[in-house]
């Protein structure tokens, strides 16, 4: 049964996260801080033998890697969490005709997981950069003006979510061990054999998606316990559409599947060269960033461009 324990008692075993993505060709992903310009691909060099993204919409050097992406329900904004921080992106039927130029917004913070909770509330992990003064790891933080300002909530100084996810009551992570909150402070420990890179989650909060190096595993009872999917892609990304049963995944090569059924059955929809590093979908489009382009398909993944 999972337990209860207050956020002080939080540890977070990074040695062991890591060999697991090691082992899957992951860890690229997860922890890459390559030099600017450049992402390391878990199935080759990404400018060697494997082609490098030029689809959508560049960031900066400066963001080095990203690892989370999603949509502020409010203004359409599509935000993505990087290394150097949060960038926004206009909304796309706002983006006019001219050259979408992302901006970055707050401090310099790597965020690690990455959730849209609402307007202008998000929540995050990872380590401080530059002069933030905030502890490494910063723990469970969240932001309630659009990434302006982060403020602690749980765990400061002692976990790093490399993965999360959340519906409007509960948020569930990965640091090394797979929890969850319903505070934002008290963690409950979820399935103890689950190691995952990436997180999705019902709207009740039953159905909980998970991929890991065992392919993708699946939780009706809220994470309590966890199965294969069987004959499901290897996916590294995990994306619920809010609303129903849709979710979207993509696999290390750039493919992109579509469950109709909370993820028991599973097509191919289309492809995206490069790297995949955060995947976000809704009803109207799905968003993934490689190589450093946010690209965008409104054709559940068959085309992808920018806007």
């Amino acid at each position: 049964m999972p337990g209860t324990h207050e956020a002080r008692t939080r540890r977070t075993p990074g040695g062991r996260y890591r060999a697991v993505l090691a082992s899957v060709g992951l860890i690229a992903l997860a922890t890459a801080c390559s030099a600017p310009g450049t992402v390391p691909g878990a199935l080759g060099n990404a400018e060697g033998d494997r082609p490098r993204n030029t689809v959508g919409i560049a960031l900066p050097d400066e963001a080095r890697h990203v690892h989370g992406a999603g949509v502020d329900p409010e203004t359409g904004e599509v935000l993505v969490a990087s290394h150097a921080g949060l960038y926004t992106l206009p909304a796309p039927d706002e983006a006019g005709d001219g050259d979408v130029e992302p901006t970055h917004v707050g401090p310099e913070i790597d965020l690690m997981g990455f959730a849209v909770q609402g307007p202008g509330h998000y929540l995050a992990s990872g380590h401080p950069e530059g002069d933030t003064d905030m502890p490494d790891p910063v723990g469970l933080i969240e932001t309630r003006d659009g990434g302006r300002s982060w403020e602690a909530l749980s765990l400061a100084g002692e976990s790093d979510f490399h993965a999360l996810t959340s519906n409007d009551d509960r948020v569930f992570g990965f640091d090394g061990a797979l929890r969850a909150t319903g505070d934002g402070v008290a963690w409950d420990d979820l399935d103890p054999s689950v190691q995952a890179f990436s997180l999705a989650v019902s709207d009740d909060g039953e159905t909980i998606l998970a991929t890991t190096e065992r392919g993708l595993l699946r939780s009706t009872d809220g994470g309590a316990d966890f199965e294969t999917v069987p004959d499901a892609p290897m996916p590294a990304l995990v994306s619920w559409v809010r609303g129903g049963d849709r979710v979207f995944a993509i696999t290390l090569d750039g493919t992109v599947h579509l469950s109709e059924d909370a993820g028991l059955t599973w097509e191919r929809t289309g492809a995206l060269p490069g790297t995949p590093e955060a995947l976000y979908a809704d009803d109207e489009q799905v968003i993934v960033v490689a190589d450093l382009y946010v690209a965008r398909s409104t054709d559940e993944g068959a085309g992808f461009d920018a806007w």
